[in-house]
C-alpha cells in the first residue's frame, strides 16, 4: 500500500474517486502513464501494488464513485502495461467481474467497459476467464438497464471476436457451463445463447456438433418461446446442425434419439414437427446407432400419426414406413419386448390411425421373429382380445390378422378359441356386436372347418347352458348365412355319402344340442330328416315359451333362405323324402294351432308369423290329400304335388318374403 501510495499523487487519487466523469477520466490517465513507467522500468512489485490499491480501496469500498473510479483506473493500469498486462491479469480480471453484479447500474456499467477496454488489449490472454465472463455477459444480457444491456452487448461481440481467432479456447469446459444455461427462460438471455452457440458453430476448429446433445434440448425448448425472433433463431440453429448432421461421417445419434422423442410429445405444434423431423432424418442416417433405441422411436412416432396438424402426420407415417421397412436382429440389439410393449399401448389409444399402426407392427414382427414374439404373448394377449371390442372394422379385422398368425401352431390356436369364447361370455355385447365379423374372419385366415371343430368342442363342455345356447345359435346363423361358410354347408350336405361330411356332423352336433332350432337345422343342412324328425319330436317335452317361439320363427325364415333351396326342391319328391315332410310337419305342430286365440300372443305380434302359419297350414292340409290319394292307389300327377307347394297360397307366401 505504501508503495503504492508513493508513486501515485493524492490528488490523482483524491480526483479517481470524484464524482464528475471527467475529472475520474483525467485520473485515469494519469494512473496510465504511472503504470507504464513502472512497467518500462520492469517494477512489477511497485505495479502489483498500484492494482492492489484500485482494488481494494477503490471497487470494493461502499462509495458507488470510488467502485466507478477504481474500475475505469484499473482498465487504465492495464492499458499501461500493454504486453506485460497477462503478468497481472488474476488481479485486474477478478474485480471487475465482481463488479458486475453492483447493485449500482452506472457501476455495472462501467464494469462492462473496463473489461472491454481490458480484453482489447490482452486479446487472447484473456481467454482463460472466458467461463467467468461468459456466465457474467449471460446475466447482464437481461439486465433491468438498458445502457448495461448496450454495454454488454458491446462487450460480448468483442469476446466473440476474441474467441474465434484464438487457439487456446476450451469448448470441454465451456459446454458444461453452456448446458446448465440453457434451462433459463429470459427471453434475453435465450438470445444471448443462440448468439453464442451460432458463432462457436461457425468456427472451423470447435467442434460444436460432437457437444450437440448437451444443448439439444435447450435449443428444442425455445422452439416454443413466445417471442417469434428467439424461435425463428433457435429454428435456424437448429437446421444448420441438422445440415451438418447429414454431412458428418460420425454423429451420436443415440443420445440425441432420446432427446427427440421427449421434444415430439410436445404440446407446441413446432416443436413436434421439428422433432419428428429430426427423428425422420436419423432413421434415414442413424443405422446400427439407433438399433437399441428403436422402441423409443416407435414410441413417438405412434402417436404422432393421428397428430391434428397435417404436416406432423405426413412425416410421421413416412418415418413409420422407413422405420418399419428396416429388419434387424436381436443379436444387433432389437429388442423386440420393448417394440411389443411400445405397441401394445398404443392398442388403447384414443386415435384409430395409431391403433391400426400398432397392429401393423404387431403383425410386421409375427413374421419376421415370430419365436422372440410368442415369449412375450401372454404380455400382449390381452390387450389383442380386448381390441376385438374396438368400435372400428378395420382395427378389427387387423386385430384378428394377428391372432390368426398368431394361431398358426395348435397350441396358440387352441389359446385363442378358449379366450375368444371367455371374452364372449364375459361381454355379451361383444358376440352381438363383433360375434359374426370376428368368426367370418377367423374361418377365413384359419380354415373354417378347424375353427368350427374347436368352437364346438369347448362349447360341448359349457356350464353356463344360457351363453352355449345363445352362442351356438350365433354359430349356427353364421354357418348357414355367410358366403365364407359355403365350403363347410356343401360338406355337411354330402354328410350322409361322405366320410368327411359325416365326421363334421358327429364334431358339431354334441354342442349344437344346446340349441333345439340349432340342432335341427344342421340336421336339415346335413339331410338327415329322420333324426330332424326325432328331435322335433322330443320337443314336446320342451317348455314352448315366447323364447322357443322366436327361435323356431328364425329356423322358419331360414329354410325360406338360398341355403335351402335343395330342400324346397325335395318336396317335389315326397315319396322319396317322407321323414323331410314328416319333420315340417312337425315344426308346423309346434307352431301354436289356435289361430285366433294365439295371434294375441306377442311371438305373433309381426304380420310374417301370420304368413307363415297359413302357408304351412296350407302346406300341411295339401300334403294330407296327396297322401290319402296314394292310399287309395289313386293316380296323381306330378303337377298336383307342385300345385300344393307353388300353388296360389305359396305365391302368396313368397311375396310375403319378397
Amino acid at each position: 500500500m505504501a508503495d503504492a501510495l508513493s508513486v501515485i499523487p493524492a490528488f490523482v487519487l483524491r480526483n479517481l474517486s470524484d464524482k464528475l466523469y471527467e475529472k475520474r477520466k483525467n485520473a485515469a490517465l494519469e494512473v496510465e502513464g504511472i503504470v507504464k513507467q513502472l512497467a518500462s522500468a520492469g517494477d512489477h512489485e511497485k505495479i502489483t501494488a498500484v492494482i492492489n490499491l484500485l482494488t481494494n480501496d477503490f471497487t470494493m469500498s461502499p462509495q458507488a464513485n470510488h467502485r466507478k473510479g477504481g474500475l475505469i483506473g484499473l482498465a487504465a493500469a492495464t492499458v499501461g502495461l500493454s504486453s506485460d498486462a497477462s503478468q497481472h491479469l488474476e488481479q485486474i480480471v477478478p474485480p471487475v467481474l465482481n463488479s458486475f453484479s453492483d447493485q449500482d447500474s452506472r457501476v455495472r456499467y462501467y464494469a462492462c467497459e473496463a473489461l472491454y477496454n481490458i480484453a482489447k488489449v490482452v486479446r487472447g490472454d484473456f481467454i482463460v476467464f472466458f467461463n467467468q465472463i461468459f456466465d457474467a455477459l449471460c446475466k447482464l444480457s437481461a439486465d433491468s438497464d438498458a445502457n448495461v444491456q448496450s454495454a454488454a452487448h458491446l462487450l460480448d461481440r468483442l469476446v466473440k471476436d476474441i474467441v474465434t481467432e484464438s487457439d487456446q479456447f476450451s469448448i470441454e469446459e465451456f459446454i458444461p457451463l453452456l448446458r446448465e444455461r440453457m434451462n433459463v427462460l429470459n427471453p434475453y438471455v435465450r438470445q444471448f445463447l443462440v448468439g453464442w452457440i451460432t458463432v462457436l458453430d461457425s468456427v472451423p476448429d470447435i467442434d460444436m456438433l460432437g457437444f450437440l446433445p448437451d444443448f439439444l434440448d435447450g435449443l428444442f425448448n425455445m422452439l416454443s418461446d413466445s417471442s417469434h425472433e428467439i424461435r425463428q433463431q433457435a429454428d435456424s440453429a437448429l437446421s444448420e446442425f441438422l445440415q451438418e448432421i447429414k454431412n458428418s461421417p460420425s454423429v451420436d445419434y443415440g443420445r440425441m434419439a432420446e432427446i427427440l422423442v421427449q421434444r415430439a410429445s410436445s404440446p407446441d405444434e413446432f416443436t413436434r414437427l421439428t422433432a419428428i423431423t429430426w427423428i425422420n432424418e436419423f432413421v434415414k442416417l442413424g443405422g446400427d446407432q439407433l438399433v437399441p433405441y428403436y422402441a423409443d422411436i416407435l414410441g413417438a412416432i405412434l402417436p404422432s400419426i393421428a397428430d391434428k396438424e397435417e404436416k406432423i402426420r405426413v412425416v410421421a407415417r413416412e418415418t413409420n414406413e422407413e422405420l418399419r421397412n428396416i429388419k434387424a436382429f436381436p443379436s444387433e440389439g432389437f429388442d423386440v419386448g420393448a417394440i411389443l410393449s411400445i405397441a401394445r399401448r398404443q392398442l388403447s389409444s384414443e386415435h384409430e390411425a395409431t391403433r391400426i399402426e400398432a397392429l401393423y407392427w404387431i403383425s410386421t414382427l409375427l413374421d419376421r421373429h415370430r419365436t422372440e414374439v410368442l415369449i412375450y404373448l401372454d404380455d400382449i394377449l390381452d390387450s389383442l382380445l380386448q381390441a376385438l371390442s374396438d368400435p372400428s372394422d378395420e382395427v378389427v379385422l387387423l386385430v384378428l390378422d394377428v391372432h390368426a398368425c398368431i394361431a398358426i401352431d395348435q397350441q396358440h390356436f387352441r389359446q385363442l378359441v378358449v379366450f375368444l369364447v371367455h371374452n364372449f361370455r364375459i361381454n355379451n355385447s361383444l358376440l352381438e356386436k363383433r360375434g359374426a365379423l370376428i368368426i367370418r374372419r377367423l374361418c377365413v385366415l384359419l380354415n373354417a372347418e378347424r375353427v368350427y371343430r374347436e368352437l364346438s368342442t369347448i362349447l360341448e363342455g359349457e356350464s353356463d347352458l344360457d351363453f352355449a345356447s345363445t352362442m351356438v345359435q350365433a354359430l349356427n346363423l353364421i354357418l348357414l348365412t355367410s358366403s365364407e361358410l359355403s365350403g363347410l354347408r356343401d360338406l355337411l350336405k354330402k354328410s350322409l355319402v361322405h366320410a368327411a361330411g359325416k365326421d363334421l356332423f358327429v364334431s358339431l352336433y354334441a354342442s349344437w344340442c344346446h340349441s333345439p332350432m340349432a340342432i335341427i337345422s344342421l340336421c336339415l343342412l346335413a339331410q338327415s330328416y329322420q333324426h330332424a324328425s326325432v328331435v322335433i319330436q322330443s320337443l314336446v317335452e320342451e317348455d314352448i315359451n315366447v323364447k322357443f317361439l322366436v327361435q323356431l320363427d328364425k329356423l322358419i325364415r331360414l329354410l325360406e333362405t338360398p341355403v335351402f333351396a335343395y330342400l324346397r326342391l325335395q318336396l317335389l319328391e315326397p315319396g322319396r323324402y317322407m321323414w323331410l315332410l314328416k319333420a315340417l310337419y312337425g315344426l308346423l305342430m309346434l307352431l301354436p294351432q289356435k289361430a285366433e286365440e294365439d295371434f294375441d300372443h306377442p311371438f305373433w305380434d309381426c304380420q310374417y308369423a301370420r304368413v307363415v302359419w297359413s302357408s304351412f297350414l296350407h302346406c300341411f292340409v295339401g300334403m294330407r290329400n296327396v297322401e290319402q290319394r296314394s292310399r287309395s292307389s289313386s293316380s296323381i300327377c306330378p303337377s298336383e304335388i307342385k300345385g300344393v307347394f307353388f300353388g296360389r297360397d305359396m305365391c302368396g307366401f313368397v311375396r310375403h318374403l319378397g
